[in-house]
């Protein structure tokens, strides 16, 4: 299903420059500060009409005839970095293994980040709230310290989560980065926005925000890591235009390697 989904294919989005990146074909452009003329093709464009040219201007000794028109810009297509939003569901029980799996796949992931050019952020949700405890980071050594003694348990305020993954995500754009959400859970939200607990309107919030997550076309990734799948949670998933994945008791190489599939579709 991961590899399926075309949302979370491929490396980070691609923009066009001037400045670096793959060389695309030159364009018809005014020199300007910052852009860079390829002369070669403005020369291809201007050749042609160089006899014409002569003969309009009574230039015949002229050697070579440039007008703006033929002004060709170099461009280039730059790929953004990644940035893997892991939402960990850190409420309940099961919470403490839960977040021993969680921390072993985000240092899997990062331990590949240089090769792939990817960046984590890692949010954990429990109590009343969610919390970013590692923004968007490539540093394996400043992750084993944020993720160190990170507790758990209380009630699940999903759908502060997906609203701190969201603003994460925003500001991740922002700053040029591409970025996908992984959310890790086992069960539905029982906690408001608010922080006070009211399991319905906590799951209409949730809603919410699970379209909003999709109207914004961020790429996302659902992980139900319930004994059972839940039902809840695919619809969740399918608000969110994301894949659905149950993984019970997954492991950490596991859950590296569900997400790597996404991020690389």
């Amino acid at each position: 299903a991961a590899r399926a989904a075309p949302s979370s294919a491929g490396p980070g989005a691609a923009h066009g420059g001037n400045r670096r990146g793959r060389p695309l074909p030159a364009r018809p452009g005014r020199l300007s500060p910052g852009a860079r003329l390829d002369l070669v093709a403005t020369l291809r464009a201007a050749a042609p009409w160089q006899p014409l040219r002569r003969r309009q201007t009574a230039r015949p000794d002229a050697v070579l005839l440039v007008r703006a028109s033929d002004i060709r810009l170099r461009r280039f297509r730059e790929t953004s970095d990644r940035v893997l939003i892991f939402a960990v569901d850190a409420s309940g029980s099961a919470a403490f293994a839960r977040l021993a799996e969680a921390k072993g796949a985000v240092e899997l992931l990062l331990a590949q980040a240089y090769a792939r050019r990817d960046h984590v952020a890692l949010l954990t949700f429990k109590g009343d709230r969610a919390e970013l405890i590692l923004p968007p980071t490539r540093s394996l050594v400043q992750t084993k310290r944020r993720l160190a003694g990170v507790p758990g348990g209380g009630g699940t305020p999903l759908a502060s989560a997906l609203h701190l993954a969201l603003a994460t995500a925003a500001q991740a754009r922002r700053r040029g980065l591409t970025p996908t959400i992984a959310l890790l859970t086992d069960g539905r939200g029982n906690i408001a926005l608010d922080g006070t607990p009211d399991r319905p309107r906590a799951e209409d919030e949730a809603q919410t925000l699970a379209r909003q997550i999709r109207a914004t076309g961020t790429p996302a990734l659902v992980i139900d890591v319930a004994n059972r799948p839940q039902p809840a949670l695919r619809d969740l998933a399918l608000m969110m235009d994301a894949p659905y994945l149950a993984l019970p008791r997954a492991d950490a190489h596991r859950l590296s390697a569900a997400l790597g599939q996404a991020l690389d579709g």
